[in-house]
């Protein structure tokens, strides 16, 4: 029997490390979505190089009831058509409508457990993929699922990371 080949990726947080969520709480209208320094070019450059893309979020908006999952939607078909222009394709993004202060879920980060359905489901190495995010409970995520962290400061050019990325031999 023929083992399925594991691939690498590159698991991004959404607002602050994808987009820019400077003057807002939630990003939740594609007209505010406007993305951060090196990420398309990054992306593009990961891409290329073999490495799976995908988004892990958190939207607990939804369960506050500021806005929808449609808005959600709305704003990854959005982001997704201008990655697309770019020849960009995210593998798939995976997002959490929960809070802690409306419910508990096992989905909301730090889980992993977001994290680890994109491995199971799509054959991911841990040991060759990353974490980008611009938060504490990214880097737990990323560490609870074995993947390696990558904290940025909020909003920054994210070229360093990637750079980064790209240099560093797996075993």
């Amino acid at each position: 029997m023929e083992s399925t080949p594991l691939h690498k990726a590159v698991f991004f947080d959404r607002d602050g490390t994808i987009n820019s969520d400077e003057g807002h709480y939630y990003i939740y209208k594609p007209e505010d979505f406007v993305f951060n320094p090196g990420v398309v070019e990054g992306m593009k450059r990961l891409q290329d190089a073999g490495y799976l893309l995908f988004v892990i979020t958190n939207q607990g908006g939804v369960a506050k009831g500021i806005y929808t999952c449609e808005d959600v939607d709305r704003v990854h078909t959005y982001m997704c058509s201008e990655l697309a222009k770019q020849g960009i394709q995210l593998t798939k993004i995976y997002y959490c409508p929960h809070h802690e202060s409306v419910q508990a879920c096992e989905c909301r980060k730090p889980s992993p457990y977001l994290v680890n359905l994109a491995v199971e489901e799509f054959h991911i190495d841990r040991r060759q993929s990353w974490f980008i995010g611009d938060s504490r409970r990214d880097v737990e995520c990323a560490e609870a699922a074995g993947v390696s962290p990558i904290l940025i400061h909020k909003n920054q050019d994210i070229t360093p990371v990637i750079e980064q990325i790209l240099n560093t031999l797996v075993p």
